[in-house]
Protein backbone atom coordinates (compact mmCIF):
# COMPACT_ATOMS: atom_id res chain seq x y z
CA UNK A 1 0.00 0.00 0.00
CA UNK A 2 1.38 3.69 -0.99
CA UNK A 3 2.38 5.59 2.02
CA UNK A 4 1.62 8.72 -0.03
CA UNK A 5 0.12 11.48 1.99
CA UNK A 6 -2.68 13.26 0.35
CA UNK A 7 -1.83 16.70 0.06
CA UNK A 8 -3.78 20.04 1.23
CA UNK A 9 -6.67 20.37 -0.83
CA UNK A 10 -7.73 16.80 -1.19
CA UNK A 11 -11.44 15.53 -0.02
CA UNK A 12 -12.02 13.43 2.73
CA UNK A 13 -15.78 11.47 2.66
CA UNK A 14 -16.76 10.57 6.24
CA UNK A 15 -20.14 8.50 6.37
CA UNK A 16 -22.70 9.65 8.59
CA UNK A 17 -23.13 13.17 10.11
CA UNK A 18 -23.50 13.08 13.57
CA UNK A 19 -21.08 14.76 16.26
CA UNK A 20 -18.10 12.54 15.63
CA UNK A 21 -18.92 13.54 11.59
CA UNK A 22 -18.77 17.16 12.42
CA UNK A 23 -15.63 17.28 14.96
CA UNK A 24 -13.82 15.13 12.23
CA UNK A 25 -14.67 17.84 9.12
CA UNK A 26 -13.32 20.57 11.76
CA UNK A 27 -10.44 18.72 12.06
CA UNK A 28 -10.22 18.06 8.23
CA UNK A 29 -10.51 21.55 7.42
CA UNK A 30 -7.95 22.77 9.92
CA UNK A 31 -5.32 20.53 8.04
CA UNK A 32 -6.45 21.96 4.87
CA UNK A 33 -8.33 19.15 3.67
CA UNK A 34 -12.09 19.17 2.03
CA UNK A 35 -14.67 17.44 3.51
CA UNK A 36 -17.91 15.74 1.97
CA UNK A 37 -20.25 14.29 4.25
CA UNK A 38 -22.65 11.58 3.23
CA UNK A 39 -25.41 10.94 5.48
CA UNK A 40 -29.40 10.38 5.28
CA UNK A 41 -30.64 13.10 7.89
CA UNK A 42 -30.67 16.65 5.90
CA UNK A 43 -30.01 18.48 9.20
CA UNK A 44 -27.22 16.42 10.94
CA UNK A 45 -24.31 17.93 12.49
CA UNK A 46 -21.98 18.26 10.14
CA UNK A 47 -23.62 19.22 7.34
CA UNK A 48 -22.95 22.94 9.12
CA UNK A 49 -19.24 22.64 8.74
CA UNK A 50 -19.41 20.34 5.91
CA UNK A 51 -18.11 21.39 2.28
CA UNK A 52 -20.27 19.68 0.38
CA UNK A 53 -23.17 17.38 2.05
CA UNK A 54 -24.96 14.38 0.49
CA UNK A 55 -28.32 13.39 1.85
CA UNK A 56 -29.23 10.09 0.57
CA UNK A 57 -30.04 6.51 1.90
CA UNK A 58 -27.06 4.34 2.56
CA UNK A 59 -28.35 1.89 -0.05
CA UNK A 60 -28.76 4.57 -2.76
CA UNK A 61 -26.21 2.75 -4.71
CA UNK A 62 -26.05 5.68 -7.45
CA UNK A 63 -25.49 8.39 -4.65
CA UNK A 64 -22.82 6.28 -3.49
CA UNK A 65 -20.88 5.82 -6.85
CA UNK A 66 -21.33 9.37 -7.33
CA UNK A 67 -19.99 10.64 -3.41
CA UNK A 68 -17.12 7.90 -4.22
CA UNK A 69 -16.24 9.51 -7.27
CA UNK A 70 -15.92 12.89 -5.10
CA UNK A 71 -13.58 12.49 -2.65
CA UNK A 72 -9.61 10.90 -2.41
CA UNK A 73 -10.80 8.48 0.30
CA UNK A 74 -13.37 7.75 2.74
CA UNK A 75 -13.84 6.95 6.61
CA UNK A 76 -16.96 7.14 8.55
CA UNK A 77 -17.94 7.90 12.25
CA UNK A 78 -19.89 5.37 13.21
CA UNK A 79 -20.52 1.43 12.69
CA UNK A 80 -24.45 1.04 11.47
CA UNK A 81 -23.57 1.30 7.27
CA UNK A 82 -24.81 -1.46 5.40
CA UNK A 83 -21.54 -3.58 4.65
CA UNK A 84 -22.50 -3.78 0.67
CA UNK A 85 -22.30 -0.15 0.53
CA UNK A 86 -18.92 0.08 2.05
CA UNK A 87 -18.18 -3.08 -0.62
CA UNK A 88 -19.60 -0.55 -3.03
CA UNK A 89 -17.48 2.05 -2.55
CA UNK A 90 -14.61 0.41 -1.46
CA UNK A 91 -14.34 -0.63 -5.41
CA UNK A 92 -13.77 3.30 -6.37
CA UNK A 93 -11.53 4.60 -3.62
CA UNK A 94 -9.48 3.48 -0.30
CA UNK A 95 -11.91 3.22 2.64
CA UNK A 96 -10.32 3.58 6.30
CA UNK A 97 -10.16 1.93 8.60
CA UNK A 98 -10.65 -1.42 6.09
CA UNK A 99 -13.97 -2.58 5.37
CA UNK A 100 -13.09 -6.25 7.15
CA UNK A 101 -12.70 -4.34 10.37
CA UNK A 102 -16.27 -2.70 10.13
CA UNK A 103 -18.11 -6.11 9.17
CA UNK A 104 -16.73 -7.67 12.24
CA UNK A 105 -17.33 -4.57 14.56
CA UNK A 106 -21.02 -4.58 13.41
CA UNK A 107 -21.41 -8.25 15.02
CA UNK A 108 -20.55 -8.85 18.78
CA UNK A 109 -19.71 -12.54 18.08
CA UNK A 110 -17.37 -12.24 15.37
CA UNK A 111 -16.03 -9.09 17.42
CA UNK A 112 -15.30 -10.77 20.35
CA UNK A 113 -13.71 -14.17 18.21
CA UNK A 114 -11.23 -11.76 16.44
CA UNK A 115 -10.65 -10.45 19.96
CA UNK A 116 -9.90 -14.05 21.34
CA UNK A 117 -7.95 -15.21 18.19
CA UNK A 118 -5.27 -12.21 19.33
CA UNK A 119 -5.16 -13.96 22.93
CA UNK A 120 -6.90 -11.58 24.15
CA UNK A 121 -9.80 -12.43 26.95
CA UNK A 122 -13.26 -11.24 26.70
CA UNK A 123 -16.53 -12.26 28.88
CA UNK A 124 -17.66 -15.71 28.20
CA UNK A 125 -19.75 -15.69 25.24
CA UNK A 126 -22.13 -17.99 23.25
CA UNK A 127 -23.97 -17.11 20.25
CA UNK A 128 -28.18 -17.32 20.50
CA UNK A 129 -30.40 -17.48 17.76
CA UNK A 130 -33.55 -19.04 18.99
CA UNK A 131 -34.63 -19.72 22.81
CA UNK A 132 -34.11 -22.88 22.55
CA UNK A 133 -29.79 -21.83 22.21
CA UNK A 134 -31.13 -19.37 25.13
CA UNK A 135 -31.20 -22.00 27.66
CA UNK A 136 -28.83 -24.07 26.39
CA UNK A 137 -26.30 -20.48 26.88
CA UNK A 138 -27.73 -20.28 30.41
CA UNK A 139 -26.88 -23.44 31.34
CA UNK A 140 -23.22 -23.36 29.57
CA UNK A 141 -22.47 -19.77 31.08
CA UNK A 142 -24.81 -19.27 34.07
CA UNK A 143 -26.48 -16.16 35.71
CA UNK A 144 -26.42 -13.37 35.86
CA UNK A 145 -25.74 -12.53 32.18
CA UNK A 146 -26.45 -9.95 29.61
CA UNK A 147 -28.43 -10.45 26.54
CA UNK A 148 -27.53 -8.59 23.54
CA UNK A 149 -28.55 -8.13 19.71
CA UNK A 150 -25.26 -8.85 18.13
CA UNK A 151 -25.96 -5.99 15.30
CA UNK A 152 -27.46 -2.06 15.92
CA UNK A 153 -26.94 -2.28 19.61
CA UNK A 154 -25.49 1.14 21.48
CA UNK A 155 -26.30 3.32 24.76
CA UNK A 156 -27.95 0.44 26.15
CA UNK A 157 -30.73 -0.49 23.02
CA UNK A 158 -30.68 -3.86 21.99
CA UNK A 159 -29.69 -5.51 25.50
CA UNK A 160 -31.20 -7.27 28.55
CA UNK A 161 -29.75 -8.04 31.48
CA UNK A 162 -30.51 -11.68 32.79
CA UNK A 163 -31.27 -13.28 36.20
CA UNK A 164 -32.63 -16.40 37.95
CA UNK A 165 -36.30 -14.35 38.10
CA UNK A 166 -35.93 -12.94 34.12
CA UNK A 167 -38.91 -14.30 32.19
CA UNK A 168 -36.97 -15.64 29.12
CA UNK A 169 -39.69 -16.00 26.69
CA UNK A 170 -40.68 -12.36 27.37
CA UNK A 171 -37.28 -10.98 27.20
CA UNK A 172 -36.64 -13.09 23.54
CA UNK A 173 -40.07 -11.54 22.58
CA UNK A 174 -38.80 -8.38 23.31
CA UNK A 175 -35.45 -8.32 21.88
CA UNK A 176 -37.16 -9.20 18.23
CA UNK A 177 -34.07 -10.74 16.82
CA UNK A 178 -33.00 -14.25 15.88
CA UNK A 179 -29.04 -13.03 16.00
CA UNK A 180 -27.78 -12.33 19.41
CA UNK A 181 -25.25 -13.56 21.81
CA UNK A 182 -25.24 -13.75 25.48
CA UNK A 183 -22.67 -12.56 27.55
CA UNK A 184 -21.35 -13.79 31.10
CA UNK A 185 -21.68 -10.90 33.34
CA UNK A 186 -18.23 -9.45 34.39
CA UNK A 187 -17.94 -8.46 38.54
CA UNK A 188 -16.00 -5.44 37.03
CA UNK A 189 -14.76 -2.69 39.79
CA UNK A 190 -14.18 -0.09 36.55
CA UNK A 191 -14.81 0.40 33.09
CA UNK A 192 -11.88 1.73 31.11
CA UNK A 193 -11.20 2.91 27.33
CA UNK A 194 -7.87 3.50 25.23
CA UNK A 195 -8.18 5.24 21.79
CA UNK A 196 -5.53 3.88 19.74
CA UNK A 197 -4.75 4.87 16.14
CA UNK A 198 -2.62 3.00 13.56
CA UNK A 199 -1.03 4.71 10.17
CA UNK A 200 -0.37 3.45 6.87
CA UNK A 201 3.48 2.87 7.67
CA UNK A 202 1.81 0.90 10.45
CA UNK A 203 3.26 3.03 13.62
CA UNK A 204 0.60 2.86 15.94
CA UNK A 205 -0.12 5.47 18.92
CA UNK A 206 -2.16 5.22 22.13
CA UNK A 207 -3.92 7.51 24.67
CA UNK A 208 -3.42 6.55 28.37
CA UNK A 209 -6.56 4.47 29.49
CA UNK A 210 -9.27 6.15 30.67
CA UNK A 211 -12.08 5.64 33.15
CA UNK A 212 -15.16 5.92 32.17
CA UNK A 213 -19.40 6.05 34.38
CA UNK A 214 -22.66 6.06 32.49
CA UNK A 215 -25.80 7.29 33.57
CA UNK A 216 -28.80 5.09 31.64
CA UNK A 217 -26.37 3.26 29.73
CA UNK A 218 -24.95 6.20 27.96
CA UNK A 219 -21.57 7.20 28.99
CA UNK A 220 -21.98 10.18 31.76
CA UNK A 221 -18.02 10.81 32.33
CA UNK A 222 -14.83 10.14 31.78
CA UNK A 223 -11.13 10.54 33.65
CA UNK A 224 -7.89 10.70 32.35
CA UNK A 225 -5.83 9.01 33.60
CA UNK A 226 -7.77 6.72 34.85
CA UNK A 227 -6.85 5.35 38.65
CA UNK A 228 -4.98 2.72 37.84
CA UNK A 229 -1.40 1.37 38.21
CA UNK A 230 1.62 1.65 36.25
CA UNK A 231 0.90 -1.87 35.08
CA UNK A 232 -2.56 -2.10 34.55
CA UNK A 233 -2.28 1.26 32.18
CA UNK A 234 0.58 -0.58 30.77
CA UNK A 235 -1.36 -3.82 29.97
CA UNK A 236 -4.61 -1.96 28.49
CA UNK A 237 -1.77 -0.15 26.00
CA UNK A 238 -0.47 -3.13 24.97
CA UNK A 239 -3.87 -4.84 24.72
CA UNK A 240 -5.09 -1.55 22.12
CA UNK A 241 -1.54 -2.09 20.34
CA UNK A 242 -2.38 -5.53 19.51
CA UNK A 243 -5.78 -5.56 18.24
CA UNK A 244 -4.64 -2.41 16.04
CA UNK A 245 -1.95 -4.40 14.59
CA UNK A 246 -3.72 -7.73 14.46
CA UNK A 247 -6.57 -6.35 12.80
CA UNK A 248 -4.61 -4.41 10.12
CA UNK A 249 -6.05 -0.76 11.29
CA UNK A 250 -5.32 1.96 9.31
CA UNK A 251 -7.16 4.60 11.57
CA UNK A 252 -8.46 5.39 15.07
CA UNK A 253 -10.09 2.80 17.38
CA UNK A 254 -11.41 2.40 20.57
CA UNK A 255 -10.96 -0.40 22.79
CA UNK A 256 -13.60 -0.40 25.76
CA UNK A 257 -12.26 -2.61 28.41
CA UNK A 258 -13.11 -4.06 32.26
CA UNK A 259 -11.08 -3.70 35.12
CA UNK A 260 -11.86 -6.85 36.72
CA UNK A 261 -12.11 -6.85 40.91
CA UNK A 262 -8.62 -9.15 40.60
CA UNK A 263 -6.94 -6.30 38.21
CA UNK A 264 -7.15 -8.07 35.66
CA UNK A 265 -8.71 -6.74 32.10
CA UNK A 266 -10.87 -8.19 29.59
CA UNK A 267 -12.40 -6.55 26.39
CA UNK A 268 -15.30 -5.50 25.82
CA UNK A 269 -15.93 -4.24 22.89
CA UNK A 270 -13.98 -2.09 20.06
CA UNK A 271 -15.38 0.72 17.66
CA UNK A 272 -13.35 1.71 14.40
CA UNK A 273 -13.57 5.19 15.14
CA UNK A 274 -13.02 8.67 16.98
CA UNK A 275 -15.22 7.51 20.35
CA UNK A 276 -16.79 9.81 22.78
CA UNK A 277 -14.65 8.43 25.80
CA UNK A 278 -11.87 9.94 23.23
CA UNK A 279 -13.24 13.38 23.61
CA UNK A 280 -11.04 14.73 26.38
CA UNK A 281 -8.14 14.24 24.18
CA UNK A 282 -9.66 17.80 21.98
CA UNK A 283 -8.07 19.72 25.00
CA UNK A 284 -5.37 18.12 26.70
CA UNK A 285 -3.31 16.23 24.29
CA UNK A 286 -0.60 17.47 21.87
CA UNK A 287 -2.80 15.65 19.00
CA UNK A 288 -6.23 15.59 19.51
CA UNK A 289 -8.40 12.26 18.86
CA UNK A 290 -10.24 13.72 15.84
CA UNK A 291 -7.12 15.43 14.48
CA UNK A 292 -5.06 11.83 14.63
CA UNK A 293 -7.98 10.06 13.24
CA UNK A 294 -7.91 12.58 10.24
CA UNK A 295 -3.84 12.13 9.70
CA UNK A 296 -3.80 8.41 9.85
CA UNK A 297 -7.28 8.18 7.90
CA UNK A 298 -5.33 10.92 5.09
CA UNK A 299 -1.47 8.59 5.03
CA UNK A 300 0.10 11.62 7.60
CA UNK A 301 2.65 10.47 10.13
CA UNK A 302 0.74 10.01 13.32
CA UNK A 303 0.75 13.36 15.94
CA UNK A 304 1.84 12.55 19.64
CA UNK A 305 -0.64 11.48 21.35
CA UNK A 306 1.19 12.86 24.80
CA UNK A 307 -0.99 14.40 27.41
CA UNK A 308 -0.20 17.78 28.34
CA UNK A 309 -2.57 18.05 31.12
CA UNK A 310 -5.39 15.44 33.30
CA UNK A 311 -9.05 15.61 32.26
CA UNK A 312 -13.01 15.76 33.34
CA UNK A 313 -15.12 15.25 30.37
CA UNK A 314 -18.59 15.63 30.79
CA UNK A 315 -21.07 15.19 28.55
CA UNK A 316 -24.07 17.00 28.02
CA UNK A 317 -27.56 14.66 27.38
CA UNK A 318 -30.84 16.33 26.87
CA UNK A 319 -31.59 19.57 28.88
CA UNK A 320 -27.97 19.33 30.16
CA UNK A 321 -27.31 21.77 27.49
CA UNK A 322 -29.54 24.62 29.01
CA UNK A 323 -26.53 24.93 31.40
CA UNK A 324 -24.29 26.02 28.68
CA UNK A 325 -23.40 29.45 29.77
CA UNK A 326 -22.55 28.73 33.07
CA UNK A 327 -19.68 26.13 31.62
CA UNK A 328 -18.66 28.58 29.25
CA UNK A 329 -17.96 31.00 31.91
CA UNK A 330 -15.35 28.31 33.26
CA UNK A 331 -11.76 29.64 32.64
CA UNK A 332 -10.25 25.72 32.93
CA UNK A 333 -13.31 24.46 30.89
CA UNK A 334 -14.03 23.84 27.25
CA UNK A 335 -17.35 23.71 26.00
CA UNK A 336 -18.08 22.25 22.96
CA UNK A 337 -21.67 22.12 21.25
CA UNK A 338 -22.99 20.42 18.84
CA UNK A 339 -25.28 21.98 16.83
CA UNK A 340 -28.27 19.90 17.37
CA UNK A 341 -31.73 22.27 17.32
CA UNK A 342 -33.74 20.41 19.80
CA UNK A 343 -32.68 18.66 22.79
CA UNK A 344 -34.56 15.53 24.09
CA UNK A 345 -34.30 13.22 26.47
CA UNK A 346 -31.01 10.88 26.37
CA UNK A 347 -29.81 12.75 22.97
CA UNK A 348 -26.19 13.96 22.98
CA UNK A 349 -26.26 17.81 22.61
CA UNK A 350 -22.38 18.76 23.81
CA UNK A 351 -20.20 17.62 26.12
CA UNK A 352 -16.98 19.77 28.31
CA UNK A 353 -13.47 19.05 28.82
CA UNK A 354 -12.31 20.10 32.35
CA UNK A 355 -8.62 20.95 32.25
CA UNK A 356 -6.94 19.74 35.37
CA UNK A 357 -3.03 20.01 36.98
CA UNK A 358 -1.54 16.71 35.12
CA UNK A 359 -0.71 14.37 38.53
CA UNK A 360 0.54 11.46 36.82
CA UNK A 361 3.86 10.91 34.27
Amino acid sequence: MSTTALPPGSTIGILGGGQLGRMMAMAAAEMGYHVHVYCPERDAPASEVARTYTCAAYDDLEALRQFALSVDVITYEFENIPAESVKVLSNHVPVRPNPDILHISQHRVLEKQAINKLGIATAPFKSVTSLIELKAAIGAIGLPAVLKTCRMGYDGKGQAMLDKDSDLVNVWEKLNTIDAVLEGFVNFRMEISVIVARDVAGHIASYCPVQNTHKHHILHETIAPAPISDALSDKAQKIARIVAEGVGLIGLMAIEMFVTKDDDIIVNETAPRPHNSGHWTMDSCVTGQFTQSIRAVAGLPLGSPERLCDARMLNLIGDDVNEWQAYAAMPDARLHLYGKKEARPDRKMGHINFLLPKKQG
